[in-house]
């Protein structure tokens, strides 16, 4: 007998996944679908190195990988439809009046032409131009974890253009050619659209000077905490703007607060932080304000982030600076996702392919997640709480 069977852990486990597989199952159909979802999501958590079709074929038995590849291409379900479910389990799993949605994109690099969507692009993965797809994310956090809730493939304009290779990768009719900011404008009013409990929305500069991107949050008096390049042009104290640099260069000594954005690895992560209102023309009295928030380095003042805030009026600068630390969160979802779950192990070529490999990924992170926080839960509830720290606790720090 293992330590993992008496200790317990084992059970919570293989009970959990069997839960989790009954509850997603139907979505599939077919008792046969179910059983290769099943197998499917056994696979990519286990110890396989690759999770390609053939090695999660024989993982799960199989001679051959027809039905682990029918999965992803040829059988009828709705990658979508699967989506919403993994995002209510995450919801039920991590679900706090302080959570955060955070958005960002990570590339999955390619040799060939043929795999929907990819070409030469700059991937932040790689950290330079590289022939690789790019899917957009959405990731849910609050103080319980953190796991991706959506996703969509960014199709460049020589793909969505091109009906020859439209109709070879089974490109749906009605997908044409969106920026990333603007595929972040959709997953993220679907999540709000479903009531997904969110304190604040966090993305980096790509999607922070998306203006559409902040005037959607804006009308829907949702607070967000966006980072904007240094020569973001903005109004502060009249109608005249300057860039978020310019700006920061004018905050007095005196202005700035040593605080942390959360935890690190050897403790908390000290930076400098200020803020400076920004000019709006909104009612007296309006619950909600308008900033740039700038964080500076402590080994290097001339080393900043800037981010555009829009937030509760009585909102104190140490809790912006945590907020914006959370960004992070979305970060090692995918590295998770990519080092032990196979997230860019996909080698379906069609739109849907991709869309269902990554769904189903999602759905195993989402698993780990939820295991995760029954264990946070666990350990809190056997912990007498400090009522001066119940506040720290809603937020989950860590590297911004």
């Amino acid at each position: 007998m293992s330590v993992a069977s008496w200790s317990g852990s084992l059970l919570a486990w293989e009970g959990e996944l069997s839960a989790l597989k009954l509850r997603l199952g139907p979505l599939f159909g077919r008792r046969e679908l179910r059983e290769t979802a099943a197998a499917f999501l056994d696979g990519v958590l286990s110890g396989v190195e690759r999770k390609t079709g053939w090695l999660l074929a024989e993982q799960a038995g199989a001679a051959r990988p027809y039905r682990m590849q029918s999965l992803l291409g040829r059988s009828r379900w709705d990658a979508d439809e699967l989506m919403r479910g993994v995002r209510s389990y995450v919801v039920e799993a991590l679900g706090d009046p302080d959570g955060v949605l955070v958005v960002d994109e990570t590339g999955f690099l390619k040799k060939g032409a043929h795999s929907v969507g990819v070409g030469r692009q700059y991937s932040g993965t790689a950290g330079r131009i590289e022939n690789c797809q790019i899917g957009v994310f959405l990731s849910y956090a609050s103080r319980f974890g953190h796991a991706l809730i959506d996703r969509r493939l960014y199709l460049p304009k020589d793909w969505a253009e091109d009906d020859a290779r439209r109709a070879t990768a089974a490109i749906p009719d009605g997908q044409c050619f969106m920026t990333k900011p603007e595929i972040a404008r959709d997953l993220i009013a679907a999540a709000l659209d479903a009531d997904i409990p969110c304190a604040y929305v966090l993305a980096d500069a790509l999607y922070g000077s998306d203006k559409s991107l902040r005037v959607m949050l804006e009308q829907r008096e949702q607070p967000h905490v966006l980072a904007v390049r240094s020569n973001e042009r903005l109004m502060a104290g009249s109608f005249h703007t300057r860039s978020a640099a310019e700006i920061a260069d004018a905050i007095a000594p005196g202005d700035w607060q040593r605080l942390a954005a959360g935890e690190g690895a050897k403790g908390p992560r000290l930076y400098d932080w200020a803020r400076v209102r920004l000019f709006r023309l909104q009612q007296p009295g309006q619950p909600f304000d308008h900033w740039l928030l700038v964080r500076r380095s402590l080994r290097d003042p001339g080393e900043r982030a800037y981010y555009v805030v829009f937030a509760p009026a009585d909102v104190s600068l140490a809790e912006l600076a945590g907020v914006a630390g959370l960004r992070w969160t979305i970060e090692t979802c995918f590295e998770t996702a990519k080092d032990d779950l196979g997230l860019d192990h996909c080698e379906a070529r069609s739109w849907h392919a991709w869309h269902r490999h990554m769904t189903l990924v999602m759905v195993a992170l989402a698993f780990l997640a939820k295991l995760r926080a029954d264990l946070l839960r666990a350990s809190m509830a056997k912990a007498v709480p400090d009522k001066r720290n119940e506040r720290s606790l809603r937020l989950v720090g860590g590297r911004s």
